[in-house]
């Protein structure tokens, strides 16, 4: 498990990326509110801010948190496009494109792959943030059974809500990146995504996607990149 973090120092080096060095992201533009001129200075930052972030990124685990830091009421609550219920008997993961092995996986093939953990601030393009204990499998481990191809530089995410994302390879294969289905030390909430949801410290909280169907693997990004990146957002949007 990764170092866990004083709560009294919250000034890391993902924290002067969002709050200064990135200067078109979305934690500074304020990606719920954009105009004309956040979206031309978000245009023509983001080549730097996405390059800068998967720099950062790629300078190791993120810190983690201690369990007794979680604060469970900090996490609201919101969906796309209402809250759907899916069957977790009939439920399956599938994994499709670019890889040599597509794969649909039920909850049992999920629980029988290797379990982490990851105690992590989820942060919110809105203001806030939360300190949550996510459990489940790494994407990682799923993208390795799978047989991702080494022509595949991203991977698609979709929703049963409708929610559409996506995300680099790198940041799907961080080993703190997981397909969680645990959340506190119980399992997951429906309200929160379950069955399975994306959880890492890495990325902003609508990158998360929940209630997580299908993962398909392509070599490049098409004209769809995500719900609320199609409408402006950062694609990227590290922490």
């Amino acid at each position: 498990m990764s170092p866990t973090l004083n709560p009294a120092s919250l000034l890391t080096r993902r924290r002067l990326l969002g709050l200064g060095v990135s200067g078109g992201s979305s934690l500074l533009l304020g990606g719920c509110a954009l105009n004309g001129f956040s979206e031309q200075v978000g245009a023509a930052t983001q080549p730097l801010n996405e390059r800068l972030e998967a720099w950062m990124q790629g300078r190791g685990p993120v810190p983690e948190f201690r369990r007794d830091q979680v604060d469970p009421e900090a996490l609201l609550v919101n969906s796309f496009n209402g809250t759907p219920r899916l069957d977790p008997v009939a439920y399956r993961l599938r994994v499709e494109g670019l890889v040599s092995r597509p794969l649909a996986l039920d909850l049992k093939d999920l629980a029988a792959l290797p379990q982490q953990r990851v105690v992590m601030r989820h942060v919110c393009v809105e203001g806030w943030a939360a300190i949550v204990a996510w459990s489940g499998v790494r994407l990682a481990d799923v993208l390795s059974l799978a047989g991702i191809s080494p022509l595949g530089g991203y991977v698609e995410i979709s929703s049963a809500d409708q929610y559409f994302s996506s995300w680099d390879r790198a940041s799907a294969l961080h080993p703190q990146t997981l397909l969680a289905t645990a959340m506190n030390g119980a399992p997951l909430p429906v309200a929160n995504g379950a069955p399975v949801r994306l959880a890492t410290p890495i990325k902003l909280g609508y990158k998360l996607s929940k209630w997580v169907t299908r993962l398909r693997v392509v070599s490049s990004l098409g004209v769809r990149r995500g719900t609320w990146e199609d409408k402006g957002y950062e694609w990227f949007a590290g922490l």
